[in-house]
C-alpha cells in the first residue's frame, strides 16, 4: 500500500505544480514581477516547475506502474485509451503526459524550431491543465471519500481562472527603455569623435553636464593693405 500512497500524493502535487507552472506562464509573458524583484526570477521560477512537474509526474506514472493494486501497464501511461482499468479516466492523464512531453521539449529546442512553432505547441499547456484536473477527478479514490483532493482542485481551479482573466484584461508591463551609454570621467575622447548639441558628457563623477550647440570654425579675416604696413 505504500507505493499506493505515494502515487496518490504525487497526484496531488503534480496538479498543483501544473497550477504553479500556468500561473507563473502568465505572470512572465506578461512581464509581471513581484516590485524589487527581477523579471528574470519569475522566468527561472517558471522554467524550473516546469522541469519539476515533469520529475514528480514520473515517480507518480512509475508507482502506479509498479504497484500491482491495480492493472495499468507502461504502455497504458504513455498510449491513451488502452488501459483496461478506468480507460477513459486513464487515458486523460495519458493524454495531459503527452501534452507535457511535447511542451517540455519543444521549450528545450526553441532555439531550433523558431518561437512560432515553440509558441504553437506551448499552447497545449491550456490543454493540458483541465485535461489532467479531469483525471484526477475521475480516477482519484479521494474526491469521493475524504473530499481533500476535490477542494484543492476548486483551489487550482480558481488560482488558473484568475490568471488566465489577468491575461486576458490587465495589459503587460511596460518594457523600460535602455539607458544611454555613459562615458566615465576622465576618460579621453578618440579624435573626430562627432559631439551633436545637447550631448551630456560627465562631469565630476555621476554628475553630467549638457554641451552647448557644436563649435562651428570662424574663417580668417581676409589680408589688407593696412596689414601689410604694420607689417613693415
Amino acid at each position: 500500500m505504500t507505493l499506493w500512497y505515494l502515487s496518490r500524493a504525487t497526484g496531488a502535487v503534480t496538479l498543483v505544480l501544473l497550477t504553479l507552472t500556468i500561473a507563473l506562464g502568465i505572470a512572465n509573458e506578461r512581464r509581471w514581477a513581484p516590485r524589487r524583484t527581477p523579471r528574470f526570477v519569475v522566468d527561472h521560477l517558471h522554467r524550473s516547475t516546469s522541469l519539476l512537474v515533469l520529475v514528480v509526474l514520473a515517480i507518480h506514472i512509475a508507482t502506479n506502474v509498479i504497484d500491482g493494486y491495480v492493472q495499468i501497464d507502461l504502455v497504458d501511461a504513455v498510449v491513451p485509451f488502452v488501459g483496461s482499468y478506468h480507460p477513459l479516466w486513464l487515458g486523460l492523464g495519458t493524454l495531459a503526459f503527452d501534452l507535457l512531453i511535447a511542451v517540455i521539449v519543444t521549450s528545450v529546442l526553441r532555439d531550433r524550431i523558431g518561437v512560432r512553432a515553440w509558441r504553437a505547441v506551448h499552447w497545449a499547456t491550456y490543454v493540458c491543465w483541465p485535461v489532467a484536473m479531469a483525471h484526477g477527478l475521475g480516477i482519484g479514490t479521494d474526491v469521493g471519500t475524504t473530499g481533500w483532493m476535490l477542494w484543492l482542485s476548486v483551489a487550482c481551479a480558481a488560482t488558473v481562472a484568475a490568471a488566465v482573466w489577468a491575461r486576458l484584461t490587465l495589459a503587460p508591463r511596460p518594457v523600460a527603455a535602455p539607458l544611454a551609454p555613459t562615458v566615465p570621467a576622465g576618460t579621453a575622447m578618440p579624435a573626430g569623435t562627432p559631439r551633436s548639441a545637447g550631448t551630456a558628457m560627465p562631469f565630476a563623477g555621476r554628475e553630467t553636464v549638457p554641451l552647448g550647440p557644436p563649435l562651428v570654425p570662424v574663417p580668417p579675416a581676409p589680408f589688407t593693405s593696412h596689414d601689410r604696413e604694420v607689417r613693415r
